[in-house]
């Protein structure tokens, strides 16, 4: 295995231009965000934020004045609201295994979407061992939720609803704030989930206004250091730990803080809403910019998920039939042009897209569905590249296959 990856990486030798569209699985740091970061790994604030002397209080104040930052992004009431975790699959199994821990005496019924990420998908489906109900919500062919459906799943043994704000795969932007009044009007005290980690930074996004329970964001969504999220827990709402240990400044999750990581999700935070409306509006020129090239110069092709404003400015998903995405991100690898097939959890096994899957895609163009993210960095002459490299690889790997097949 090490020997085929170094057989690889020299493959990719002398490449002159890269385009790195992998941000729905890992992304870059930059520059700002990693100098910012730097001093807390041994110049200030390395102390435990707990301890009574100058490098703990140092650390206190640093973790502080950063919840206060994403407090005020998320639209809180108090910082007391944002819980840090390690990351966006933490924050998840902590929002669903907390709330059915705390709430199991007053049912076990949780209603989910089709299309949630596998840290809610899988959570779920494993509290289905310890007696607990699982209703998945069917989506339409772009994605959107059945409110009907939604409606009428929710009854008094309902616990938990978690639905998330922005598909990670397909950018719809769901009707959150519709969802969240049919659930209270159902039944108030279930609580509401969403994972919000594709739509912070990217839409309009406030906690208050939506009326969520439970919300998670990710630092590396919006080009943060990875390995730090967080978990906004209304004030009122009781969920458990499902950690124990040492209890720092963070009540639901033990251990000594990471604050240098903490600090860098605070000043990512801070570029993506600095200048907001613009950031946006590149994306989405950026973004458009792309699938209508691919659609002008690519035959058989599928977008997945909606047009236009319904969907994350960042996004595009693209199925190119006759086409198997893993050799295709392969291809285009070589190129300097970088891309994800399938959702982070599945590419390895080579397993279609659970999301495409639930739109009604065949397995044909489920296989052949690659994902795109612009960012505010990239650039026109990067989409243009793109659109150079990508026709060529597929009209390549298309004449290797020799296949005629149809979605």
């Amino acid at each position: 295995m090490v020997e085929n990856v170094r057989e690889l990486l020299k493959a990719h030798e002398g490449i002159k231009h890269e385009v790195y569209l992998d941000i729905e699985n890992s992304s870059m740091v930059p520059k700002e965000i990693v100098e910012t970061m730097l001093p807390y790994f041994n110049q200030r604030a390395y102390g435990n934020p707990t301890l009574t002397h100058k490098p703990g209080w140092e650390a206190f104040e640093a973790i502080m004045e950063s919840a206060q930052k994403i407090a005020h992004f998320l639209g809180c009431k108090n910082l007391e609201e944002v819980n840090f975790t390690p990351g966006e699959t933490e924050a998840n199994n902590l929002a669903l295994l907390g709330t059915s821990l705390k709430m199991r005496e007053k049912g076990k019924k949780i209603v989910i979407s089709a299309i949630e990420p596998l840290s809610v998908m899988h959570v779920a489906e494993m509290l289905t061992r310890y007696g607990f109900s699982v209703t998945k919500i069917p989506v339409d062919s772009e994605g959107f939720i059945n409110l009907e459906k939604l409606d009428a799943a929710v009854d008094k043994e309902t616990v938990l609803v978690s639905i998330s704000a922005v598909n990670h795969e397909i950018g719809t932007v769901q009707p959150v704030k519709e969802a969240v009044d049919i659930v209270k009007s159902k039944n108030p005290s279930t609580i509401f989930h969403t994972d919000a980690s594709d739509a912070y930074g990217k839409i309009p996004f406030n906690v208050q206004t939506l009326n969520v329970d439970l919300a998670t964001i990710s630092s590396y969504k919006i080009l943060g250091p990875r390995g730090i999220g967080v978990l906004y827990s209304k004030e009122g709402i009781n969920i458990e730990r499902i950690l124990e240990g040492q209890i720092g400044t963070q009540k639901l999750w033990p251990g000594v803080e990471n604050t240098p990581l903490i600090v860098g999700f605070a000043k990512a935070s801070e570029l993506a809403f600095q200048n907001f409306e613009e950031n946006v509006n590149h994306m989405k020129m950026l973004r458009d910019k792309l699938i209508e090239g691919i659609f002008t110069k690519i035959s058989d092709v599928y977008l997945n998920g909606p047009k236009g404003e319904k969907r994350a400015p960042d996004n595009a998903n693209i199925s190119f039939l006759r086409c198997e995405g893993e050799a295709l991100t392969i291809e285009l690898s070589l190129n300097g042009v970088y891309v994800s097939s399938g959702s982070a959890c599945t590419r390895r096994l080579l397993q279609p897209s659970h999301v495409l899957i639930a739109i009604s895609r065949k397995f044909e163009a489920a296989h052949g569905g690659i994902l795109m993210k612009v960012t505010r960095y990239h650039k026109v002459e990067d989409i243009d590249y793109v659109l150079e490299v990508l026709p060529k690889a597929v009209e390549r790997l298309r004449g290797i296959t020799g296949s005629t097949g149809v979605e």
